[in-house]
């Protein structure tokens, strides 16, 4: 079984240290989904929520929050991501939003944090904005789908 890396030799949690690592372009896709009532989804896209625009809210707060993992995930390396990007889907059955999130960097460490952060952030804030009209929502399926590395030029 392999070591876990962010335990020191004493077995207690440390930062792992990235600074022998080569710097590479980096890539980490993660997806989630939260379920909601066809009423609250409709009520979404027809902008009728009361807090505001939902998706473009949930967008930027994905954003946001992919640019401040380090902040909120006491091990995460603070990481100057080159580009995040934020996406909904809503598939033919009308009972969910699912939610894709891409970050990229060049850096001597991934980014899927911050790609997990993003989607859940933004999952957590259509919850917030719709959450007067459907109780019964939930945030559910958030997974990393892929990373990839390659070398900076």
């Amino acid at each position: 079984m392999r070591q876990l890396s962010h335990l020191n030799a004493r077995g207690e949690a440390s930062m792992v240290d990235v600074s022998a690592k080569p710097v590479q372009r980096r890539v980490a896709m993660a997806r989630g989904e939260i379920r909601l009532a066809k009423a609250t989804l409709k009520l979404i896209e027809s902008d009728r929520i009361a807090k505001g625009n939902v998706l473009a809210t949930a967008r930027l707060a994905g954003i946001l929050a992919a640019k401040k993992t380090g902040d909120l995930i006491p091990l995460c390396h603070p990481l100057p991501i080159t580009h995040c990007e934020v996406n909904f889907e809503t598939p033919k059955s009308r009972d969910r939003i699912a939610i894709t999130a891409t970050a990229k960097i060049a850096s001597q460490t991934g980014v899927e944090m911050e790609a997990l952060t993003a989607v859940s952030v933004a999952a957590l804030t259509i919850y917030d904005m719709c959450k007067a009209v459907d109780k019964k929502m939930r945030v559910t399926d958030v997974r990393l789908v892929s990373k990839t590395k390659s070398p900076a030029s």
